[in-house]
């Protein structure tokens, strides 16, 4: 039985290792663009909503969580296809390096964004992990890292928003459309843990809301008697 399963997880992990190939390689130097731009806008869309969270964190612990979770799978796509394109312009592939390189200052912002991004994401990984015990040592490092990694990724997609805006039309406008199946497959891995923990932390986050709701009516009210006194 034991060998029986062995072959079946190898069998997945080759067909895996397969369609990460595929993805990466079909479609060339074009593709490899179209899925890193596709990818990227996607990125920009859930990292805004994200945003937000960060305004009302107090109330939207749980939509916070499920989008850092969610994101992880978008995430892991672009550091790969980039990653890729990095390996193959300096392993001198004759398709990648007639594209030539990125602009200096991107290439070297590209480290800073990649190095943040870990940074961001892990430390609120560990948060998850840990809970409230961790929340004083963690929640300073993934606040610092937040801050570091905004201003280091706005640069980064300003420079690139140019060639994302032309690389999403080309997609659109050709047969280009398979693309987003790699983008789909990544927001739908993690989507299953991520509502686990959405189902997790809601409750919690609508009873700290009543707590602190409660909280301000009875300083509301006890300023109120306060003032009645004085009269």
């Amino acid at each position: 039985m034991q060998t029986a399963e062995r072959k079946v997880v190898a069998s997945v992990r080759a067909t895996n290792r397969r369609r990460l190939t595929q993805v990466l390689t079909d479609g060339g130097t074009r593709g490899n663009q179209q899925l890193t731009s596709l990818t990227g806008a996607t990125l920009v869309v859930l990292l805004a909503v994200l945003g937000v969270t960060i305004v009302r964190i107090g109330q939207l612990t749980w939509l916070h969580l499920f989008l850092g979770l969610v994101l992880l799978g978008p995430i892991a796509v672009k550091l790969t296809s980039t990653g890729y394109r990095f390996v193959r312009y300096y392993t001198n592939d004759a398709a990648y390096r007639s594209q030539g390189p990125p602009e200096t200052s991107l290439r070297m912002l590209a480290p800073l964004v990649v190095a943040s991004t870990l940074v961001v994401f892990i430390s609120g990984m560990l948060l998850l992990l840990a809970g409230p015990r961790g929340r004083d040592r963690l929640l300073p490092l993934h606040k610092i890292s937040f801050i570091v990694w905004l201003v280091f990724t706005g640069l980064h997609v300003l420079g690139h928003l140019p060639r994302m805006a032309r690389d999403l039309r080309t997609t659109a406008d050709s047969s280009g459309g398979g693309r987003f199946d790699p983008v789909v497959r990544s927001l739908d891995r993690p989507l299953s843990p991520a509502l686990g923990v959405q189902r997790q932390h809601r409750p919690y986050d609508q009873s700290t809301d009543r707590q602190r709701d409660q909280q301000t009516r009875k300083e509301a009210n006890g300023r109120n008697a306060g003032a009645g006194r004085l009269i």
